[in-house]
């Protein structure tokens, strides 16, 4: 069977000056994973290189780029799970490193456990070899300049919800030639957070699920909705009762907007290699890599499509 990479860079409204860079990152992003399977990689080592090229890219809030909590400080989570195994591992609440992906990919295939939070995943980290960078360079001066104008955390989410929640997750899921599936997810979380938040990204069966059995998904979106919900394990569960992908992703978000009024998005892939990007968000950048074809799109409906180059 062919393998198939899909990404996303978060459902929320995107303004029009972060439109282009945004779609230009997740194909970017979703070429980098495809490009491991090429060199022989299999669906985790797919999904960790394309969400480790979104959380380089400042355009997005993930690694560098991260929004700021209520002390503007950088607090990272991830997630990465392998379809084949039910192997997951998590980090939360992590500073000073760019790659919070790859750390909890040390946590699943390292340790005993599935999540490490706060001070004791960055112990991890330096145990391991992990560099870790000054918080500043992950801070760029976009976000700076939102966390100023947007201290009073309630009165963001109420702007953001009016926005279908400006959040702007990162994710990806891959199936590779064997029918492995496998799923990650990375975040900064919300603008002005609460010190020591954790949304739905690092939280299994609500930011990330897969499962050979019936697929894998990366959600976006408001996290503490997706969680009421656990809106992954939930998409799946749609899928397993003979739903398509796609339908399985609408009636999901469906129902977390009739539940909780919670807007959001998802990517999914099946083992079989069908796969679909849904949003119910104004926006949401996503791209996907099948039989050398790239597919893309930012808006509802828009599916655009050229050829795949390494």
């Amino acid at each position: 069977m062919s393998a198939v990479v899909v990404v996303h860079g978060g459902a929320w409204a995107i303004p029009d000056e972060l439109a282009e860079a945004s779609v230009d990152g997740v194909k970017a992003a979703a070429c980098e994973g495809f490009s491991v399977f090429k060199r022989g990689g299999n669906a985790v080592d797919a999904v960790e290189a394309a969400v480790r090229a979104l959380e380089d890219n400042a355009v997005f809030n993930a690694g560098h780029g991260a929004a700021l909590n209520t002390d503007g400080e950088v607090e990272l989570d991830a997630i990465i799970m392998d379809g084949n195994t039910l192997a997951s591992g998590a980090v939360s609440c992590v500073r000073n490193i760019a790659n919070p992906v790859s750390l909890a990919r040390a946590v699943m295939e390292k340790t005993a456990h599935i999540m490490l939070t706060g001070r004791g995943a960055n112990m991890f980290a330096e145990s391991i070899g992990i560099t870790t960078i000054p918080t500043e360079t992950l801070v760029t001066e976009y976000e700076r300049k939102e966390w100023e104008k947007h201290k009073n955390y309630v009165a963001g989410v109420m702007e953001d919800f009016n926005s279908h929640w400006a959040h702007d997750t990162v994710g990806a899921v891959a199936v590779d030639c064997a029918g492995n599936v496998a799923c990650a997810t990375s975040t900064g979380g919300i603008r002005n957070k609460m010190v020591g938040r954790v949304g739905d990204s690092p939280i299994i069966g609500c930011g990330g699920y897969a499962d050979n059995f019936s697929g894998a998904v990366s959600c976006t979106g408001h996290g503490e909705s997706i969680l009421k919900v656990t809106l992954a394990r939930l998409i799946l569960s749609q899928i397993e009762q003979g739903k398509s992908v796609a339908d399985a992703s609408q009636l999901s978000l469906r129902y977390m907007g009739d539940r909780v009024r919670g807007a959001g998005g998802a990517i999914v892939v099946s083992p079989s290699g069908q796969w679909a990007a849904t949003f119910t968000t104004e926006r949401m950048a996503w791209a996907a890599v099948e039989s050398d074809v790239l597919w893309y799109g930012l808006d509802p409906n828009m599916r655009l499509k050229e050829q795949f180059s390494t």
